[in-house]
């Protein structure tokens, strides 16, 4: 009998259809019944299996509810590298409710389990209202219950400790993860056990993943955490990697790819992370008729075992970048969402360093230019920030200009030094692709048809904080241009990077930059920006609520609370929308 190993992911969700994510333990049929729809909090009933747990039969009533709604889906599994995998579309639904829903695996009921604290997972389908969206990067999975945390409350964690409280209160339409959601380099103490049970951590790449396997472990220590596991069956998801999804500074620069290839363990890494990624976080980013369309999922949904098929789509993605888009775009009524792969579509070429290939970047391009006037809101989501503190982002257009020689070899070869040893390979280390980006925006913001923002959220740097962009030059949008970044959801915010990030901010810190741009023989950027809110340090989520051409601004931060557990504190609340 098949039984749930992970799962259900609440993924995709529109007026009337959505996606659901699971993984099994053997090749089954996955259907998603829901049980009626509501104005508030479905119900549904019935006992549940998933690993480790017995299971039994679904409830009539719930049957009953379901049948008469006729919402739901089904799909076969297909096959990776030994673990059983479905994603299965769910239609039928109707715009401006909550179905309760429930998994069953050959007609037998795996999910919502019989004795779950938590309310029953429900598809909330958006209503045309406000759109409300929380975003965030870089979680740690949370250790188990009884072994103290020793980087503070999961922001996600108490995020669904809220939500599990108050199921009918007010609650994201979405999750944006903007990057590290596992890391493969900086694995836990329990994960560091079963990698030395399997191999020995004398093999390279001693305590990091090695290969796919690794990964799914990875991704079981993170989701199976019963607070989060709840909170993605329940709250749609939209994803995409950074760096440590990897491997810290991930395609930093050609010279440290070169170094990288050379050793024996990276292409399998490299492989297995990827597979997992498009397994895991990228399948789930896709509508269902996207996925009808993508021939890579027919082509491994059609094989008993698509192993070989993705592996070569990953050794593509490795051997040939511009021909794989991991990239995506998302409509929320008049939100528009483009997700942008900053990682894997780079050039790194030294003469043409870019941080998109001309395809990416004309793919993003098309997305905020279609339909013009059709959206309120434009955000762009890149896991690394556009605007940094001002000294961090000359710093890296400096080094950028140093490593491409505008001062000589002996400097270039020193700028390689410091650009992987302080990581700098944000935009700014790019500096004719920020100055493109900006442009972008510029041309989007601008118009009678102009949207009244344009945010580009992010992650990455450990601190959250709010700057806004201004064009000096007079070419300037109509649209209020921010950057709101957002990180960590849950990791370790050492005392030297909250200084460092607040000299970054500061008056002297300005100064000094500019003189380090000058020394790279850079120009200045044509974009000007000022810091409106922050450095917050912490683990946090940020959340955009966007009501027609209003949208508001609040920072939450995970905090212990007295007695035992940690609540969720609202740091600032603010609207963005000019007056």
């Amino acid at each position: 009998m098949a039984v749930l190993r992970l799962g259900p992911v609440l993924r995709y969700v529109d007026g009337s259809s959505a996606t659901v994510w699971v993984e099994t333990s053997r090749p089954c049929t996955v259907e998603v019944r829901c049980a009626g729809t509501s104005d508030g909090a479905g119900t549904t009933e019935g006992a549940g299996g998933t690993e480790g747990a017995g299971s039994t039969e679904g409830a009539g009533s719930a049957e009953g509810a379901a049948d008469e709604a006729g919402a739901g889906g089904e799909a076969r599994t297909f096959q990776i590298a030994g673990h059983h995998y479905a994603m299965v579309p769910v239609t039928g639904l109707t715009p401006g409710t909550a179905s309760a829903y429930e998994v069953l695996l050959d007609g037998t009921h795996v999910w919502p389990l019989p004795d779950s604290p938590f309310p029953p997972p429900e598809i909330r389908t958006p209503d045309g209202g406000a759109v409300r969206i929380a975003f965030g990067s870089c979680r740690w999975a949370a250790p188990p219950k009884d072994e103290k945390d020793p980087v503070g409350p999961d922001a996600l964690d108490t995020l669904a400790a809220r939500l599990a409280a108050a199921p009918a209160a007010e609650r994201p339409d979405v999750l944006l993860l903007l990057g590290d959601q596992v890391y493969a380099d900086e694995t836990s103490e329990n994960t560091r056990r079963w990698i030395a049970a399997r191999r020995g951590l004398d093999e390279l790449p001693g305590n990091q993943v090695a290969d796919y396997e690794e990964y799914t472990h990875l991704y079981r220590e993170s989701w199976l955490d019963p607070e989060i596991r709840w909170l993605l069956s329940t709250v749609p998801s939209c994803m995409i990697f950074d760096d440590h999804d990897i491997i810290d500074d991930w395609n930093t620069s050609a010279s440290w790819l070169a170094d990288i290839r050379a050793t024996p363990w990276w292409r399998e890494r490299l492989l297995g992370g990827l597979m997992s990624y498009w397994v895991h976080q990228h399948l789930g980013n896709l509508s269902p008729a996207e996925l009808a369309a993508d021939p890579l999922y027919a082509a491994v949904r059609e094989t008993p075992d698509g192993t070989d098929v993705l592996r070569a789509y990953a050794a593509q993605s490795d051997a040939d970048p511009a021909s794989v888009r991991w990239s995506y775009r998302r409509d929320f009524g008049r939100v528009r969402v483009v997700m942008v792969d900053s990682r894997a579509a780079r050039v790194l070429d030294e003469d043409k360093r870019s941080m998109l290939d001309p395809g990416e970047a004309e793919w993003l391009r098309e997305q905020v230019r279609d339909d013009p006037g059709s959206y309120d809101h434009l955000l762009i989501g890149t896991s690394l920030p556009w605007l940094l503190p001002h000294l961090v982002h000359d710093a890296e257009t400096w080094d950028a200009g140093l490593c491409r020689g505008e001062r000589g070899p002996r400097w270039a070869r020193f700028g390689e030094k410091l650009r992987r040893g302080a990581d700098l390979e944000h935009w700014a280390a790019f500096p004719e692709s920020f100055e493109a980006l900006g442009r972008l925006i510029a041309e989007a913001g601008s118009g009678p048809q102009a949207p009244a923002t344009v945010c580009v959220l992010s992650g990455d740097v450990h601190h959250a904080y709010v700057a806004e962009a201004a064009w000096p030059d007079g070419t300037g949008p109509d649209a209020r241009v921010l950057q709101l970044t957002c990180s960590p959801v849950h990791n370790s915010i050492p005392l030297s990077m909250r200084i460092g990030f607040r000299f970054g901010w500061s008056g002297t810190g300005r100064a000094i930059g500019r003189r380090l741009v000058r020394h790279g023989r850079l120009a200045h950027p044509s974009v000007e920006w000022r810091r409106t809110g922050g450095p917050w340090f912490g683990n946090q989520l940020m959340t955009l609520t966007l009501r027609g051409r209003e949208a508001v601004l609040r920072l939450d931060q995970a905090r212990a609370a007295r007695g035992a557990g940690a609540r969720l504190t609202t740091v600032r609340e603010s609207v963005l929308t000019p007056e």
